[in-house]
């Protein structure tokens, strides 16, 4: 509703009122007639200023929602929140505030893990086929040898099978390869602290 609207319903809101004060059992039909004209009035220039769909629920957030006749605000998605709060309270899914000394116990767990400083060796076989000048990769590597084999045997029964196919077993530890960038310390507090 813009400002001009605004004004002129509260103009014939206005008018009418002054028609209620005026009313009395001996009101002429001419003055009835009158406060007829002026009711069409305003409710015609009210049907013009409202542009949305009558509010279902009493809720702000989404009038015009899901009703649960439950709720005392009538809005399905709020109660249907506001009942998951209540359940997670009484399982106990959020723990609510957490004690001052919850921080020195540690950081919270990674969602990928922590690598240690020494982890665990990996081992794997690689199947290799002969090109004619390199061995290369054909397929992916294996955790399992036996599966590994089964691969090579199915590869030498294909269609057009290589003049030769070997297993590599690999057993490494892990290690850096390769460093994209340099990195370089810096000091979180402006000027080194001084």
């Amino acid at each position: 509703m813009n400002h001009a609207q605004a004004t002129t319903l509260g103009r014939a809101l206005r008018l009418l009122g002054e028609h209620g004060d005026a009313l009395a059992a001996t009101t002429a039909d001419s003055k009835l007639h009158e406060i007829r004209t002026d009711l069409r009035r305003a409710l015609e220039m009210l049907d013009e200023t409202v542009t949305t769909a009558v509010p279902t629920t009493r809720c702000a957030e989404h009038p015009n929602g899901p009703v649960d006749e439950a709720a005392p605000d009538l809005c399905l998605l709020c109660e249907t929140r506001r009942r998951a709060a209540r359940r997670s309270e009484l399982s106990g899914g959020y723990p609510g505030p957490r004690p001052a000394g919850h921080a020195a116990e540690g950081p919270a767990p990674s969602r990928y893990g922590v690598r240690g400083h020494h982890p665990q060796p990996q081992q794997r076989w690689l199947p290799e086929l002969w090109n004619g000048q390199e061995w290369q990769l054909c397929g992916t590597p294996r955790r399992d040898r036996h599966e590994a084999e089964l691969y090579l045997a199915a590869q030498r029964r294909g269609p057009r099978p290589a003049m030769a196919y070997r297993l590599v077993h690999e057993f490494t530890d892990y290690e850096v390869l390769r460093v994209w960038g340099t990195p370089v310390q810096v000091d979180i507090e402006p000027m080194g602290n001084l």
